[in-house]
């Protein structure tokens, strides 16, 4: 489960992030969604202790990122807003990496390997170097690298940009499947279909704010709306900046 409380952070006299809280709790998949510059990305930043919050806290399975942060870190898997892939190194060599510094070892850590890359089914990929790799196949490496430990809690930052119709598909059953095994999966995007089809919860963030939280049902009885795009429009107060 991860917590956070009355996050703050700001970049000069540009306020990213204003007073956020809320909940992603275990078995679930919680949806940050808001338009381009909502603070969905300084928030999760934060949240994997890659910039300090000016105020608030956060907790990752009862650790304070503040106070333990390897701890917490030990129980994240991160894809972050940047892909930041080694060009020289093969896609076997980087989830063999990011495996030891996961204190994975031997047997543990090729059992690892063969669990983490049936997800994207990178057989033709495992031992190439990355240089070169499209896009979406860059992707699908550092998704699979935030797996290789089994982390409990999963942070992604707008997982599906850049990959296929098929890998999205896998993505999506992939989450379905780790939600059930009662994983943590927090993830930001302003895509409305993305976040509609597979949030149990979703956070409406806009000006650094959480501004409504709840199901996309819930959320669309809130807004007086029958669709959850509707909602989201009313509920942030302006049809400016979303992209759909």
């Amino acid at each position: 489960m991860i917590s956070a409380r009355n996050l703050s952070k700001k970049f000069g006299d540009v306020v990213a992030v204003d007073g956020l809280s809320f909940d992603a709790p275990d078995g679930s998949i919680t949806g940050l969604l808001g338009p381009n510059g909502a603070g969905k990305t300084t928030t999760l930043r934060m949240l994997y202790g890659l910039q300090k919050p000016d105020g608030g806290a956060v907790t990752v399975d009862g650790f304070d990122i503040g106070t333990d942060m390897m701890k917490a870190c030990q129980k994240m898997g991160i894809f972050p807003d940047t892909i930041g892939l080694y060009d020289r190194l093969t896609t076997r060599e980087h989830l063999h990496f990011y495996g030891e510094m996961h204190g994975l070892r031997g047997a543990a850590l090729n059992a690892a390997i063969e669990r983490t890359r049936s997800y994207f089914q990178l057989d033709d990929l495992l031992d190439r170097r990355c240089k070169g790799f499209s896009h979406g196949q860059q992707m699908k490496v550092a998704l699979s690298r935030a797996l290789i430990h089994h982390p409990q809690n999963l942070l992604l930052d707008e997982p599906t940009n850049g990959l296929d119709v098929m890998s999205i598909r896998m993505l999506r059953e992939l989450l379905s499947r780790l939600r059930d095994e009662g994983k943590c999966i927090l993830f930001s995007s302003h895509v409305m279909q993305e976040v509609s089809a597979l949030c149990d919860h979703i956070c409406i963030m806009t000006e650094g704010r959480v501004v409504a939280e709840g199901s996309p049902v819930e959320l669309c009885t809130q807004a007086g709306e029958s669709s959850l795009e509707e909602a989201f429009i009313k509920l942030i107060g302006t049809e400016e900046g979303i992209a759909l």
